[in-house]
């Protein structure tokens, strides 16, 4: 939708400069390492996507670039101004862990947290595969997204409280519902135009076309709001409630089931919860406060090598 109101750099990727890169390459204020994160960066889908000179942009890196700001900041300038425009955004999902990093690395940076209804987005996260449950929760396969969308919204809204005015909150089901109303506040917020009827006129991306990993069906109007509704059993309903329904009511989603009040037969939900909580954590610890995030993070397909027509290029070696 931003882009799509006209002013703003197009980027048909994620960055994922904090949550990859930074893991990754470490301290960019050593010219080694960033010239070890551009040799690899030159060679991916998010460099390819840019449409930016890769002797300018190598060049500009490894003479400006200090930090992992720097690199975002450098690479969005250059492409605003390739695309003759003054402003840009980016969108990675998990840059929501590194709202403190990002804003001393790029002081000026506005914040737009979007938070969706958690039982929708384990029911798309789940289908994607993209959250794994313990062994031993195999057959509830719910549990581990659910868990993963209140750990990732309760961090961002702890950042959240300490950017202050540099950061906002927006409800996704309210931004379908009343787009007009809820761009007109995001437009004050950042100081722009976001005109609905241009965004629906140049329909970038999503706007046009929904990114959804669902099948939009064909009888009745594509909606992304309340899909639990339907796809949820009554059973895995009230588990997900229980585990994450004090936050959906802190967020003012209410609940279907009668109490989100863990009773006598639920009282293993408190475990599970703090058993996902403490893998999230100990995760995240280990990818930014170890040296084993190179290990981590070594074959990270978003990383992988990329050519337009998807192969390896003959002479590239894994690094």
């Amino acid at each position: 939708m931003l882009v799509s109101a006209g002013g703003m750099a197009v980027y048909d990727a994620e960055s994922n400069v904090f949550n990859l890169l930074l893991p990754r390459f470490g301290d960019l204020g050593m010219p080694r390492n960033r010239e070890r994160l551009m040799s690899t960066w030159l060679r991916t889908k998010m460099f390819a996507v840019s449409g930016l000179d890769s002797k300018q942009i190598n060049a500009r890196i490894l003479d400006e670039c200090r930090n992992y700001g720097d690199f975002l900041r450098i690479v969005m300038e250059e492409i605003a101004l390739g695309q003759n425009v003054h402003r840009w955004a980016e969108c990675t999902p998990a840059h929501v862990l590194y709202l403190r990093e990002i804003n001393r690395s790029i002081p000026r940076a506005l914040f737009i947290h979007i938070i969706r209804d958690g039982r929708d987005v384990a029911l798309s996260l789940d289908k994607q595969k993209w959250v794994r449950s313990f062994w031993w929760d195999k057959r509830r396969s719910l549990v581990a997204p659910a868990l993963y969308w209140q750990w990732m919204v309760k961090r961002g809204k702890d950042y959240g409280r300490i950017l202050g005015s540099s950061y906002m909150e927006v409800r996704y089901e309210e931004l379908v519902r009343e787009p007009r109303r809820v761009l007109a506040e995001v437009g004050r917020f950042i100081d722009h135009d976001l005109d609905y009827d241009r965004i629906l006129r140049t329909g970038m991306g999503s706007v046009s076309k929904p990114n959804t990993s669902f099948e939009p069906s064909q009888k009745s109007e594509f909606s992304p709001i309340g899909r639990w509704k339907n796809l949820l059993a009554p059973q895995d309903l009230a588990v997900l409630e229980g585990l994450i329904g004090d936050v959906l009511l802190e967020l003012g989603y209410p609940l279907a089931t009668e109490s989100n009040r863990l009773s006598s037969k639920q009282v293993n939900l408190s475990l599970t919860r703090m058993l996902y909580d403490l893998r999230y954590d100990f995760k995240q610890w280990i990818k930014t406060r170890t040296r084993l995030n190179e290990f981590w993070h070594r074959e990270v397909p978003p990383l992988a090598p990329f050519s337009a027509a998807g192969r390896v290029p003959p002479n590239f070696k894994k690094t």
